[in-house]
Formats: C-alpha cells, sequence, structure tokens
C-alpha cells in the first residue's frame, strides 16, 4: 500500500479505490453518530429491560452495548481507521513530521473516544459495581467523533483550499473577532442602560445583553430579545449598522485569499495534465522513429515527419556542444 496513495487519489487505479472506500467508511461513520440519537434507537438511562427488587433495592440489568448493532458498525469503520493510521505511520519516512500533520493528529483524535468508551465499557461491564465516569465526561468524549468529518479534508481539493485559507487568514479573523468583541461590550452596556427604566425589559444585566449584541453584530437577530424604549432601538439600529460594517471590513482579505489558493491549485492540476499529457506524446513520437528503423516501407513522409520531431525534441531538451579550439595551457 502506498504511503501517497490516500493523498494523491488520483496518482493510480489502487489509490483511487483505496480513497472512495476510506471516504465511504468515513459517511458511514458520521451518519451512524447522526442515527444513534434519534428517540427510537437512543436507550433513556432511566429505563431499562429487566429490574430485580434484591432486599428492598432495584437492581438494575443494563442491555449489553457489544451486541448494538451501531456499536458493530462502529467497530469496523474504528478498524479501518487503525489500519489505514497504522499503514501510513509505517510508511512514513519521518515519525516525528508524522506527529506535527495536522491531518494524522485529526485521525489520531477521532479514533481515541471509541477505545475510551471501550475501555470503560469493559470496566463497567466486568461488575466493579460502579460507573467508570460520570455520564457528562462520556458524551464529551463521544461528541469528539465527530471530528472524523475532517478527515474528509484529505481527500477533498475543496476543504484543503479552505483550510489553507483560513490558515492564511488568521490575522484577519482574529481582528474580526476583536471588533466583534469591542462592539459586543459597548452595545450590551449601552442597551442596558437604555432599557433599565422599563420594568417588561428583558435585558436585566450587561451580560445578558451579550447573547442580544452578538446576534444583532452578526446580522441574525432570532427575535428572543428585543428592545422596547426609543433608546433601546436607536442602540439596535446603530449595533445591527455596526456589525456588517465590521463584517465587511476583512472579507475581501479572506476572499483574496481564497482565489489565490484556489487558482494556484487549478493550475497545478492543469500544468499536472499537461505535462502528463505532452510525455505520453514524446513517448509515442520516439516509439514511431525506433520503428521506422526496423520497417524499410515506411514511407517518406512518415520518415520526415518522425524526423523532424525527433529532431525538434532532441534540440529543445539538449544544448548542442562547441568544438574545442583551445591549447592545453588554457584554463
Amino acid at each position: 500500500m502506498d504511503a501517497n496513495a490516500g493523498r494523491f487519489s488520483e496518482s493510480s487505479g489502487p489509490a483511487r479505490g483505496i480513497a472512495i472506500v476510506s471516504v465511504l467508511v468515513i459517511l458511514i461513520s458520521i451518519v451512524i453518530f447522526c442515527l444513534e440519537t434519534l428517540p427510537e434507537f437512543r436507550e433513556d438511562p432511566r429505563t431499562f429491560d429487566e429490574q430485580q427488587l434484591v432486599n428492598g433495592t432495584a437492581r438494575v440489568k443494563k442491555p449489553n452495548p457489544f451486541t448494538d448493532p451501531f456499536f458493530i458498525v462502529e467497530t469496523l469503520c474504528i478498524i479501518w481507521f487503525s489500519f489505514e493510521l497504522l499503514v501510513r505511520f509505517l510508511a512514513c519516512p519521518s515519525k516525528p513530521a508524522f506527529f506535527k500533520n495536522i491531518m494524522n493528529t485529526i485521525d489520531i483524535v477521532a479514533i481515541m473516544p471509541y477505545f475510551i468508551t471501550l475501555g470503560l465499557e469493559l470496566a463497567e461491564h466486568q461488575g466493579n459495581g460502579q460507573q467508570a465516569m460520570s455520564l457528562a465526561i462520556l458524551r464529551v468524549i463521544r461528541l469528539v467523533r465527530v471530528f472524523r468529518i475532517f478527515k474528509l479534508s484529505r481527500h477533498s481539493k475543496g476543504l484543503q483550499i479552505l483550510g489553507q485559507t483560513l490558515k492564511a487568514s488568521m490575522r484577519e479573523l482574529g481582528l474580526l473577532i476583536f471588533f466583534l468583541f469591542i462592539g459586543v461590550i459597548l452595545f450590551s452596556s449601552a442597551v442596558y442602560f437604555a432599557e433599565t427604566d422599563d420594568p417588561d425589559s428583558g435585558f436585566s444585566s450587561i451580560p445578558d445583553a451579550f447573547w442580544w449584541a452578538v446576534v444583532s453584530m452578526t446580522t441574525v437577530g432570532y427575535g428572543d430579545m428585543c428592545p422596547v424604549t426609543i433608546g433601546g432601538k436607536i442602540v439596535g439600529s446603530l449595533c445591527a449598522i455596526a456589525g456588517v460594517l465590521t463584517i465587511a471590513l476583512p472579507v475581501p482579505v479572506i476572499v483574496s485569499n481564497f482565489n489565490y489558493f484556489y487558482h494556484r491549485e487549478t493550475e497545478h492540476e492543469e500544468q499536472f495534465q499537461y505535462t502528463h499529457v505532452t510525455c505520453g506524446q514524446q513517448q509515442l513520437q520516439f516509439g514511431e522513429f525506433n520503428q521506422s528503423d526496423s520497417k524499410p516501407s515506411l514511407c517518406k513522409s512518415d520518415y520526415l515527419d518522425c524526423s523532424e520531431d525527433a529532431e525538434s525534441i532532441k534540440h529543445t531538451n539538449c544544448s548542442p556542444h562547441k568544438a574545442y579550439t583551445g591549447k592545453l595551457t588554457d584554463v
């Protein structure tokens, strides 16, 4: 298995097949992650299959999680992810560079929740009598599984361009967040003092107004909180206008970076295709020229065409040698 098979899916037929299988496994894993949260498939922790009263206390028997169809499909996906990661690690010439790659880090983080959850389930299934970890922490660990969607960026040029754009636009994004932070502080404070005398106002404090300022500056406007006084409405109008201007300032720079990386990737693909086709034509011309030496029945026009093509290729790739006319003492 080639180390670059997952990265350069267009390099060969087997690499393309491996990339397709990897994408399908990622999609299946994401679909399973979403479907297991449906009420029809989700197990309520307050209801169990069997309860027995022993010495006046309820003994709860939880269902076996290892027989769950979702767990079986998840296990098969993790087997493929682990195999792919292990082969990529063994084929990588530099192990430190392997762990420094952000995509490999995403692959490791994507499979860690499964093994942590499996260890906790085994520890609980062996009869320790106590839950190995709180339910809230376990939910956070399972939430990390959603990062598997970033594994698609290994097979998607568009996601790679988006990642490069965000990486090159970190300064602009930082300025955007900084401007939003200043606007939220200013307008939440202004709307609080503008609405503080109205008993029907929903702005009970400045921190409560943070949510209103964020959704107003980003032009979302859920409508769950809105000013009712004239002063509050004036502040809300200024907040919406300032939000539009604040968001519009760094956007052209981010769009310019995206266009740069997009055109660079497009030109690289076109150059690769042109070089590939040109090399194939040169090989064909050399083959025809070689066949002309073994076939005396080749027509004169074909022979002249092949000779001219070979001569042009020779003069293009090789510089002519000049005859040396100097003396041996010349250095």
